[in-house]
């Protein structure tokens, strides 16, 4: 847990805890952790409303969760993840559901997401270029249908080809 957390610091990713377990469990877990927002005892609808306000304020919410009141707020993120050991409800809400038990791997889950995001912004960039220069072309009668075919599938080699690059992620 601690190189996940430590990964996820050095993308610019600030934890909190917020559970409703008690007070005590919650502060021993947050200082061994070195986490420093933390809340105890919070509601299901506390979670939610939380996640709401932190959205409203600017900030893209990832939420990790594993109970039952923890569904709301797992709908209501940006992303969310549970491990594949949560209850049904919450592996249901969640984006993604983890296969391994560890976390270890959860800072380049982060990283392949955002890698995942930006060449789906590049491939429909590529897309609309594409189509503001091959549509005028075939609409002026400049493009035989051999060569706008060919150009087609340029194009689909091109958007594919920059999708495969989330590899190196």
């Amino acid at each position: 847990v601690d190189a996940a957390l430590a990964g996820l610091r050095k993308q610019g990713i600030t934890p909190c805890i917020l559970s409703g377990d008690r007070q005590g469990a919650v502060q021993r877990m947050a200082l061994q952790l070195g986490i420093e927002d933390m809340q105890a005892e919070v509601t299901a609808a506390e979670k939610y409303a939380y996640l709401v306000d932190l959205q409203a304020s600017g900030h893209r919410v990832l939420m990790v969760g594993d109970g039952l009141n923890d569904t709301a707020a797992l709908a209501a993120a940006h992303a969310s993840v549970a491990p594949s050991s949560a209850l049904d409800a919450s592996r249901n809400a969640a984006d993604v559901v983890l296969l391994r038990d560890s976390l270890a791997d959860f800072p380049r889950l982060v990283l392949i997401a955002r890698a995942a995001m930006r060449l789906s912004k590049q491939n429909f960039a590529i897309a609309a270029a594409y189509n503001a220069i091959a549509v005028p072309v075939a609409l002026m009668g400049y493009a035989t249908p051999l060569i706008a075919a060919i150009a087609m599938s340029v194009s689909s080699i091109t958007v594919l080809a920059n999708a495969m690059r989330v590899r190196r992620a």
